[in-house]
């Protein structure tokens, strides 16, 4: 290579790496420069790349960016993506339908000689533990009353169950294996049932290093066979399980520790084949109420024509739901959402529909996607790609969407709540951030809004790529954040 080319190439790279400031440079934009250099320069970072993007919502105008063009992993901040699409195409009082429908006649001794179909509708929080209104048995005894309301007491046939609203791949193949057995990577189903996970009870032994008893599981009757392989940690250690199983596969390998001295501590799994458990457990409840189904239950890919409505059931609203994604970074909520914004355009909730919608719905807000892809709808893939300067134009342009204060609402205020609770404890009471927060080995995220003084800013913080412990690196992008509020 000639040594005109090298030094042409030589200037692009450094034009790359340095920042860009807002015409005007003040002693406060030196700050945050400064800040951001001496992050970049850390032990922790120096073999990292690290994104920074600060803008202006009310007219667009970047404050700061430093390597802002940078395709980077966003972790959990592609939630900020699906839930936007969410509230924007289904609408924030959108509600998610699980239909139990019957087919054949019930005569005077009140037996069904037909089916029983469980008709699956997205819904993330079917069955759940979290809300009264949505537990197991409260949505058991609601389809008991509505059978013995329509006089059946005996079903001469099968409970069947219905998933086909999302296609049968709960995991994106670009999931790591480590994530699939736990409940974080159980991914969604047409026929999501109790967040698709399941709880095992350990007890740990008497000492570190003892092993610990896998007690029990709930909810009960879910047929999984176990391997248990965990021991007690420290009483400091906290959840340290992981499980290993496939979505449709009932065995399940646990491995890992749990604190000493924590009895009946609960770890979250995957639960095996969601929609079959389901109807599984529907049945028993029902015999164990005094009907008794004649069949075992069944997958059917369609339901027949001839079925009669027994029951619809309604999930919350989705500005609840969206709320919750966003506020505990839950992976089979943003599933969910993902899944059915595809189904919501296409007639199919797969992964590439719902990455379709979430693309239509960037095109249609007028944004370039350069430099962005989007694979999943909780950022547990890798091969999801965001930059900076993509995030902040995205916050900023959602903004002046109709539905903005039902997203903002989702995103958790840092030092108050969800999964920011304990980032920038003490911020002034005149200053507040919306953060969503995203994290896997070797990459951490933060991207929102600082609302200061009357006015909004729009922020991403990216470090993807570093080996240092995440205890190293999340002080330093905290630090830039809490110097983004003062700079503001």
């Amino acid at each position: 290579m000639r040594r005109g080319c090298s030094i042409v190439l030589a200037l692009c790279f450094l034009h790359l790496a340095l920042p860009t400031f807002a015409a005007g440079r003040s002693a406060d934009a030196d700050k945050l420069a400064r800040a951001v250099q001496t992050a970049a320069r850390s032990n922790a970072l120096r073999h990292a790349t690290l994104a920074v993007a600060l803008v202006d919502v009310a007219d667009g105008h970047t404050l700061y960016a430093y390597q802002d063009e940078r395709s980077l992993v966003p972790a959990s901040t592609q939630k900020l993506l699906t839930t936007a699409t969410a509230l924007a195409r289904l609408g924030a009082n959108h509600h998610f339908t699980t239909r139990l429908l019957m087919q054949g006649e019930v005569d005077r001794d009140g037996v069904l000689w037909g089916d029983l179909y469980i008709e699956g509708g997205g819904d993330p929080l079917l069955g759940s533990y979290r809300y009264k209104q949505t537990t197991i048995d409260t949505l058991f005894a609601l389809w008991t009353k509505a059978l013995r309301g329509r006089g059946v007491q005996r079903i001469d046939g099968r409970v069947c169950y219905c998933s086909s609203i999302f296609d049968a791949v709960q995991q994106h193949d670009t999931w790591q294996h480590g994530d699939v057995g736990n409940y974080f990577g159980a991914g969604a189903s047409g026929l999501t049932f109790h967040e698709n996970m399941y709880f095992v009870h350990f007890n740990p032994g008497a000492a570190v290093g003892q092993p610990a008893v896998a007690a029990s599981t709930t909810p009960k009757g879910i047929g999984v066979r176990s391997t248990n392989r965990v021991a007690t940690g420290s009483s400091s250690s906290g959840d340290q399980v992981m499980a290993y199983g496939l979505s449709q596969s009932y065995e399940r390998l646990y491995l890992g520790t749990v604190p000493l001295g924590k009895r009946d501590f609960r770890v979250r799994v995957a639960l095996p084949d969601p929609p079959r458990t389901c109807a599984t457990l529907f049945a028993t409840h029902l015999r164990a109420n005094g009907i008794s189904v004649s069949i075992d239950v069944e997958h059917v890919n369609r339901v027949p024509d001839s079925v009669r409505v027994v029951s619809e059931y309604h999930s919350p609203d989705l500005r609840l739901i969206a709320q919750y994604t966003n506020h505990t970074s839950n992976n089979v909520y943003a599933e969910c959402l993902f899944k059915y914004a595809g189904y919501a355009r296409s007639g199919m909730g797969t992964f590439a529909s719902g990455a379709e919608a979430v693309e239509d719905y960037i095109d249609s807000l007028g944004l370039n996607r350069d430099g962005v892809r989007v694979v999943d709808g909780s950022g547990l893939s890798r091969c999801n790609l965001l930059t900076a300067n993509f995030l902040v134009r995205f916050l900023s342009r959602l903004a002046t969407e109709p539905y903005f204060a039902d997203y903002l609402a989702t995103l958790p205020q840092a030092g108050r709540s969800g999964t920011a609770r304990n980032l920038l404890p003490n911020l002034p009471v005149t200053t507040t951030v919306y953060v969503k927060t995203g994290t896997m080995q070797g990459v951490r995220t933060l991207a929102g809004y600082i609302v200061k003084g009357g006015r909004r800013y729009a922020f991403a913080i990216m470090a993807n790529g570093y080996t240092a412990q995440a205890s190293e690196v999340s002080p330093l992008l905290t630090e830039l954040l809490r110097t983004m509020t003062e700079t503001v």
